[in-house]
Parts: structure tokens; sequence; C-alpha cells
């Protein structure tokens, strides 16, 4: 497909400065996609215009350089970040998980802070208290730990309901409420949790509102023989942390999440999106919720802009469906019978491109 002109100044027509700059470099104006894009947009805009994907890729792969051996699990954990959404890790101990976490607020230059969620554990003891200061004869606020743009909950699940209710307006809104009153968090606010398998004691089920709050659900899993060879002989992990260095600003980063939601979704990848929904809906109890198709369109719009195009293809659903519709369709992994990656699977796999 060649973009051409439309009678627009060619120093204002964006489309043709693309295509000039593909020519003189020997790049494609070709898609590198098996799907008829014709009916997803009319013209395939390049997003690497403003830099966009100069950042990401910066950002992925300095992450990537300390979480060796698991790109892809990176990968979409930064479209989580940029879709804003919240990222649910189940694994087992070691993996990375903590180290992942650091390495995003590092690269970001965002504040971060670990909570460590125990059966004794208090609302109080993330959001905040209420403290009676006697010299000003009031009660002072003093801000919890979820007051942090990177906020890992190391196993979420050990912590009671009463203590996991108290995320749900802090994920949903980005505030919490206290006595009465109202208080914003830091913008960009995300929260990365871990969690045990079901089966381990002294843990507590997410509820289904709860996992409906975390817009994906990953598994880091162990690199393969090569990446764990170069990880056991390389640098220790914390001193990388320590010497990471911020590839952009909070502010680009915030710039960068508006331009997701700006990802066009044409009609046809609309009715793609919807034909999932309904069929999750036939074939499982309850199926995927309006929340969930709102997840799966961010998620996806954030893993187009990331790959540099403006407009969603079908491959971009593919790619984040798994881990936006699993954790909702069946957060117990190790049940017998249909797991929710299962049934993921299968929608995507079965359910035709229009």
């Amino acid at each position: 497909m060649t973009l051409r002109n439309d009678g627009q100044n060619p120093k204002k027509n964006l489309i043709y400065q693309i295509q000039r700059r593909n020519k003189s470099t020997g790049k494609s104006n070709k898609l590198d996609t098996h799907f008829p894009r014709t009916m997803f947009a009319k013209a395939s805009v390049s997003a690497d215009h403003p830099g966009v994907t100069d950042h990401v890729d910066a950002f992925t792969n300095q992450i990537c350089e300390v979480i060796v051996g698991k790109n892809q699990a990176v990968k979409l954990a930064v479209a989580c970040l940029l879709a804003r959404g919240h990222l649910l890790i189940e694994d087992i101990p070691g993996v990375g998980k903590t180290t992942l976490s650091q390495a995003l607020a590092r690269s970001l230059a965002l504040a971060f802070q670990r909570i460590q969620f125990t059966s004794d554990l208090l609302p109080a003891d993330i959001l905040g208290n209420s403290i009676f200061d006697r010299a000003e004869q009031r009660f002072v606020f003093h801000r919890g730990p979820l007051f942090a743009q990177v906020v890992l909950i190391d196993e979420v699940n050990r912590a009671t309901a009463k203590t996991q209710s108290a995320l749900l307006e802090a994920m949903e809104e980005q505030r919490i409420s206290v006595d009465g009153m109202t208080y914003d968090l830091p913008e960009p606010f995300f929260v990365i949790a871990t969690q045990n398998p079901q089966h381990a004691v002294g843990t507590f089920p997410l509820p289904e509102s709860q996992l409906d709050r975390f817009l994906m659900r990953i598994e880091l899993g162990v690199p393969d023989r090569t990446s764990e060879r170069a990880m056991l002989l390389g640098m220790d992990r914390r001193v990388m942390l320590k010497e990471l260095k911020p590839v952009m600003s909070p502010q680009t980063l915030i710039e960068i999440q508006d331009n997701v939601r700006k990802v066009h979704a044409s009609p046809a990848l609309l009715d793609y999106l919807q034909d999932l929904l309904d069929a999750s809906r036939q074939r499982h109890i309850t199926g995927l919720s309006p929340r969930a198709g709102l997840a799966l369109l961010h998620a996806s719009q954030a893993w187009a802009l990331m790959h540099g195009r403006e407009m969603l293809l079908p491959e971009d659903i593919q790619a984040v469906g798994v881990a936006v519709m699993a954790h909702r369709l069946g957060h117990d992994l190790e049940q017998s019978g249909q797991s929710g990656r299962t049934l993921a699977d299968n929608l995507l796999h079965t359910v035709p491109v229009p």
C-alpha cells in the first residue's frame, strides 16, 4: 500500500512526510501484518513523528537489560502502564517481580513504595491515619505508602477482604476517602500486585470486583538457559537498579498515556472486539463485562502505539488478549478443567476476524 499526498501542502502533510522519509531510508510503507488493514484504517500513519516509539523503546530496552529473557512480559507490563491500568503478577517467588517494579519506577524517575500484605494488615496501614496535633488542636492526616506513583503490593491475597477492599477506590478513581475527606493520589499512579497460588496456606482469594480492577495479569516465569547464564555471570541486579538512569520524565509519560487514547479504532475493529465480548458471554457463566471491553481496547491501543501505529489492528488485540481476559474468565489457573487462560486463548483462535 503506497501512501499518497491528498493535495495538501507537502510540508504540512504528515502522511506525505512519512512517505518521503521512508523512501529516503529505504523503508517500506507497507505494514508487516497478515490482516486486511484496509478494513481498519484509510491510511497507515506511523507514530514515530512525535518520538513516542523512541521513548518507549528506550524505556523497554533498559528494563529488559535488568529482567533478562522475559521480553514479552516486560512489553505487556509497559503496555499496561501506558494504558493507565494496573498489573497483577501471579508467579513463584524469586522470578523478578520486585525487580521489575523498581526498574519501571527508576527508569521514569517515579516515586516507588513497596507494601507487604499480611493477614493482620489494616486499611489505615496503607491509606494513612489522622493523628491529633496538640499544638494546632486538630487532626492532621498522615499519608500512607499508597501515596506513591509506582506501588508494589507484595502477596496481595495474604491480606483480608477488608484491607483488599481499601484498594478499590484508589485503583479505579485514583483517590482515597478517609474520615470524610477525599485525597487525590499522585499522577501517574501504577499498582503492581503479586499473588500467591490460591492453594497456599493463609491466602484470601481476590473477589471478582478486585480482579476486574487489574487491567492485566501476567506471569514472568523463569528465563531460558542462555538468559539465565547471562544473569549468573552478569552484574548483581540490585547494583544494576541503583545505576539505572531515567529515560523519560513523568510528564513525558503522561503525554504518551494521553496519546494512547487517541489511537484510532475503526468500526470493523470494534466489531471484532465486540464479537470477542459476545462469545465470552455465551461460553462463560458471566463472560467479560463492559469494563473488560474498555480494558481490552485501551491495552490494544497502547500496544499499537508502542509499535509505531496510530490505528488498531486485530493483531494488537490478540497480542494483549490473554493477559487482559484470562483473570476475568477464571482467575485460578490451577483448577481442573478449562482455565481462564485456556478460555481466552480459545476465544482468540475461534472468533473470526471480520
